[in-house]
């Protein structure tokens, strides 16, 4: 679980001098707006120029309209930063682990065998539940995505499934999986700042993920029976062939999945289980491809142009390797800026408490919560401030309306989690993009399950179903058989 270093400001503990007004939040808010839809969408700019347009018109309306220090700021920026710090290391380390497992032969061989059993029709629900059971097994989205996914992008790619259809079933796989591991940091996360126990939250959230990713994976059969027509048996075969002809595609091309799952499935942080593929996979190019050792180490700074005689997969096997994590990660940083900007200023808080002013029952409360959540997404970049601001936010109202906690915690992640990948300027968008090398509006369309989530627990919310009150005591009552 990432460490909280700091809180998050909440609307009662700004002094009604620093408190910010409603109009003087929504200024930078429409400004960012503004700024990624008129840069990103009409001038077709990358997202950096409007990002620190955005930082600096929030720095101004801080410093000279809010009457903020240079040090607050600064504060601000820093703290939203370190929020982000693990989702910086992982995008450095994604890069690196990328580039080494292709020329381990890793991912290779994961496309050979892939090829052998997976057919067009069955492919998309196959994926998606397969990247379901490693996130649940591994707590982590990200490292299903960055390692199992890469490989299926490629599979899919034989088999002639588009890779915006792949991405989005390995998406709904990995973010449902992910919400009900006892290991994932966000489900933790979100236990722990709303004062529910773990496993009560993750309960809570069982029938909803359950109920939106069995829909999703209807979509997915259903989309599999015209995605891939039929494809010849030479064309798998070519494919086959030219791995086989490049790689050395013995069992042991598999070790540095077998090193990163098993550090995962052991307690190890995704961080540190990365980094140990990272040297499974030099390893493995050493001693299995037979490359030399500074060569190995040279695909890890650089990646991997390989040729393999068939452009389909040159193509699909070409990485960026660490040094080509930079546009990726300053995008991040930009956003994370502008996102610590938003939270530091009170901006975010504020929005919140005129959200929640708005609530005139509990169906109201869960639903204003969810949407809470995608809007702390949308403006600070960063998944776990989606969960922390709305979760300590509104806490108290729920004790208000008598509502047990489970209710916030299941809130803030069913919504908070799975929808930031659908933003192109967010970590988990901007990560995402860059580990299937598909652009995040292109993927979004099949990505499911991030549209079912926050639907079924908005219809959870207005009819009152799996919404659980606290007993005399406060807390939750006890499940019933039935759960």
């Amino acid at each position: 679980m990432p460490s909280l270093d700091f809180e998050p400001l909440t609307y009662g503990e700004l002094s009604p001098e620093r408190r910010p007004t409603l109009v003087q939040a929504l200024v930078p808010v429409l400004g960012v707006v503004l700024f990624l839809g008129v840069g990103s969408g009409y001038l077709g700019l990358a997202p950096h120029a409007p990002l620190l347009w955005s930082v600096a018109l929030t720095g101004l309306v801080g410093y000279y309209w809010m009457g903020l220090s240079w040090d607050d700021l600064f504060d601000s920026i820093a703290d939203g930063l370190l929020m982000g710090l693990q989702a910086i290391l992982i995008l450095f380390t994604i890069y690196a682990l990328i580039a080494t497992w292709v020329s381990a032969g890793t991912i290779p061989g994961l496309m050979y065998y892939g090829l052998s059993v997976l057919t067009p029709e069955v492919f998309l629900p196959v994926t998606a539940v397969l990247a379901a059971v490693v996130a649940f097994a591994i707590g982590s989205s990200w490292t299903t995505a960055g390692t199992l996914g890469v490989a299926f992008v490629g599979i899919g790619s034989g088999l002639g499934i588009p890779a915006p259809m792949t991405a989005g079933a390995i998406l709904s796989g990995a973010y449902a999986g992910d919400k009900q591991s006892p290991l994932s940091d966000t489900t933790n996360l979100a236990a722990a700042v709303t004062n529910t126990d773990l496993f009560d939250h993750i309960r809570a959230m069982r029938a909803g993920t359950a109920l939106a990713f069995g829909v999703a994976l209807v979509l997915y059969a259903a989309l599999g029976l015209r995605a891939g027509g039929t494809i010849p048996a030479e064309q798998v075969a070519e494919i086959q062939g030219a791995l086989a002809g490049t790689y050395n595609l013995s069992a042991l091309v598999f070790l540095p999945l077998v090193v990163t799952f098993g550090l995962a499935l052991y307690g190890y942080p995704a961080l540190p289980a990365l980094v140990a593929g990272v040297f499974a996979g030099v390893l493995t190019t050493v001693a299995v491809q037979g490359v030399p050792f500074t060569a190995g180490w040279d695909v890890f700074l650089e990646g991997t142009q390989p040729e393999t005689g068939t452009k389909l997969v040159n193509v699909l096997l070409e990485s960026d390797g660490l040094a080509g994590s930079a546009w990726t990660v300053s995008v991040v940083v930009a956003a994370l800026s502008l996102g610590g900007l938003l939270e530091g200023t009170g901006v975010l808080a504020v929005l919140a408490h005129h959200l929640a002013r708005g609530v005139r029952s509990s169906s109201g409360l869960v639903v204003s919560t969810g949407a809470s959540a995608i809007l702390v997404n949308l403006f600070s970049a960063q998944q776990y401030m989606a969960i922390v601001i709305p979760g300590m936010t509104l806490r108290n109202l729920y004790d208000e309306y008598g509502l047990d906690s489970s209710n916030l915690s299941r809130a803030v992640e069913a919504a908070g989690t799975p929808t930031g990948a659908l933003i192109p300027w967010h970590a988990g968008g901007v990560y995402m993009a860059s580990v299937f090398g598909v652009a995040t509006l292109e993927y979004v369309p099949y990505y499911f399950f991030a549209f079912l989530s926050p639907l079924v627990l908005f219809a959870m919310g207005l009819t009152g179903w799996g919404i659980t009150e606290q007993d005399a005591s406060g807390s939750a009552p006890a499940p019933s058989a039935d759960d």
